[in-house]
């Protein structure tokens, strides 16, 4: 099957970008150097093209039911213009994907209005879930899959709110996880005050066709230049932050997210599909923990790596990995049983069949 791609993949070759497959996408893994365009994030800003991740739209007079019952996260709190962190969790629990919902202004009907935000490759499943069980419950809403109507950038980094503000004409006035519709280089966009980096951060929604004219606008080789893919993998990991398919997956990486580290998107005085299973792991507790693991000898930790106890036996895998650029370090995420999970904790990293010396942190690995 064809790769898809992003409205701006020419423009990206013409800069000589490196490109890999990513969620069935062709998109730009490095522009400069990964090290370059992640120091460029920690220390001033840089932009990515994130138009890989999916868009599903929820409206009608139902669409506040549907999307409690199949988000974890409480979706009545939202007032427009705020969005939340959430997960779409199978009947026993397990993580299906992460996404971020957004309250959008009301439809014209009058009823309330919702973006969410899947990972890379995920709309088509996610609109089959949602039009099945909105089917399934007899419930009255529409839900669009306008992934390729929308063209996504994060610009992120500490120089981030100055930018937006120049393109902006006037300061965004949002605070983390707010959106608001904007005008950016005369388009009609969403700007948002979110991101997965864990620094300072807006993404921006802009209609496909306009997708050049606002990347032109953030883009400055010095202030804020272009970043790819490998950059945002390793911000993302300092940060300790979740990579849907690679720290999860419904089969091949199965976890409920009270074992993720995010239990705090799942509220149980609310009903939705898989509940009950996450009310019980709530009241029993959980098997496996998702921590930061610090190599202590000279390594570096790959996916699917092993991790032992000092006597050899095995106790899980890394799944996700990389050298720190801020920290000069390798770092690495996984899931250590319940007793093995506390910082400090003495664990091995098998790498190319020898074992190094490791030990259990706090995440964030980086302080932000």
């Amino acid at each position: 099957m064809a790769l898809r791609k992003p409205p701006l993949r020419d423009v990206h070759a013409g800069r000589d970008a490196k490109f890999t497959e990513f969620g069935g996408w062709d998109m730009p893994v490095e522009f400069d150097s990964i090290r370059a365009e992640h120091t460029a994030v920690r220390e001033r800003a840089g932009i990515f093209d994130v138009s890989h991740m999916s868009e599903i739209e929820v409206t009608g007079p139902d669409a506040t039911a549907l999307m409690q019952r199949l988000t974890s996260n409480d979706v009545t709190v939202l007032d427009e213009g705020d969005s939340q962190y959430s997960t779409i969790t199978t009947a026993e629990g397990t993580i299906i994907d992460d996404t971020v919902v957004y309250r959008l202004p009301s439809d014209e009907g009058g009823d309330a209005a919702y973006l969410f935000v899947p990972n890379a490759g995920h709309d088509q499943q996610m609109y089959d879930r949602w039009t099945d069980h909105r089917d399934e419950w007899g419930l009255d809403a529409d839900v669009t899959n306008v992934t390729e109507e929308w063209a996504m950038f994060a610009v992120q980094g500490p120089d981030s709110p100055a930018l937006v503000t120049e393109v902006l004409g006037s300061t965004p006035g949002l605070a983390p996880f707010e959106a608001r519709e904007a005008d950016l280089a005369g388009a009609s966009c969403l700007l948002a005050r979110t991101g997965y980096t864990g620094e300072a951060g807006f993404e921006v929604l802009c209609p496909w066709a306009e997708a050049e004219t606002v990347w032109d606008a953030f883009v400055d080789d010095d202030a804020c230049p272009p970043c790819g893919l490998g950059a945002r993998d390793t911000l993302r990991i300092e940060m300790g932050f979740l990579l849907s398919g690679q720290d999860f997956h419904p089969e091949e990486e199965p976890h409920n997210p009270y074992e993720a580290g995010i239990g705090f998107t799942v509220k149980l005085d609310t009903e939705f599909v898989g509940r009950d299973a996450l009310e019980r792991v709530h009241a029993e507790g959980v098997d496996e923990k998702f921590v930061g693991i610090e190599l202590v000898d000279r390594g570096i930790a790959r996916h699917g790596y092993e991790l032992t106890d000092e006597a050899g036996e095995s106790l899980g895998h890394v799944t996700s990995g990389t050298m720190s650029p801020t920290l000069s370090k390798a770092i690495a995420l996984g899931y250590l049983p319940a007793d093995h999970a506390a910082p400090g904790t003495r664990v091995d990293v098998v790498v190319r069949g020898d074992r190094k010396r490791a030990k259990v942190v706090s995440l964030p690995f980086i302080d932000r």
